[in-house]
């Protein structure tokens, strides 16, 4: 877990009582949303590394880290640091937030002096949602972070978040689907790969799994 200040990161907003008690009762989400994991022994619990996932539904942040045997610091976009009660809970949990209108070098050096400092940290390489049962192209801006970083990447296929919670609905529709992830086996890259190549290649290990 976090202290609140590593090096020259400010971590003051960051909850660390508030992960303990989340991990304390996340088996009740489990059972909530019927989660059914494979391959969890694949996520390092110490570490710097990258949790790379498909992205259907805002559900997914919260359902990996209810399998997660550690907290996941997720990329999230800019605009859901606007969102009332949302902004303070992601704020929180240790957010990184995005300006996915620019390339933002402050979002992506946050990022890598996370992952040097061994936290764990979660990208969608999507960039945004995907329609239900598809998946979008990978963003180049992935592979930049990934080749700098110099950290595995832990690829990971979920399936039925967009079940459960699809783009565009206002509620949650509970019982509807199980939520299966699947984790694949850790992943690592050369600095010297290109970056459209790297975010191409995790984005073809998720859809294998």
């Amino acid at each position: 877990m976090y202290e609140k200040s590593k090096g020259n990161i400010n971590l003051e907003a960051y909850s660390e009582k508030g992960y303990q008690l989340f991990f304390k009762v996340r088996p009740i989400f489990k059972k909530i949303f019927r989660i059914k994991v494979e391959g969890l022994e694949n996520i390092p619990e110490r570490g710097g590394c990258i949790i790379a996932s498909n992205h259907r539904s805002h559900l997914d942040p919260f359902v990996l880290n209810v399998i997660s045997p550690r907290p996941i610091l997720f990329m999230a976009k800019k605009e859901l640091f606007e969102v009332p009660v949302l902004s303070w809970l992601i704020t929180k949990a240790g957010a990184i937030p995005v300006n996915r209108n620019k390339r933002d070098i402050n979002s992506l050096k946050k990022a890598i002096q996370l992952l040097k400092i061994g936290e764990c940290v979660g990208i969608f390489p999507e960039g945004s949602r995907a329609r239900p049962k598809t998946f979008k192209k990978a963003q180049s801006g992935v592979g930049l972070l990934v080749s700098r970083a110099e950290v595995p990447v832990i690829p990971v296929r979920i399936e039925g978040t967009d079940d459960v919670f699809p783009v565009g609905a206002k509620f949650i529709k509970f019982f509807k689907s199980p939520i299966v992830i699947k984790v694949g086996k850790p992943l690592f890259f050369s600095d010297n790969e290109d970056y459209g190549t790297i975010s191409e290649k995790i984005m073809d290990h998720i859809k294998s799994l």
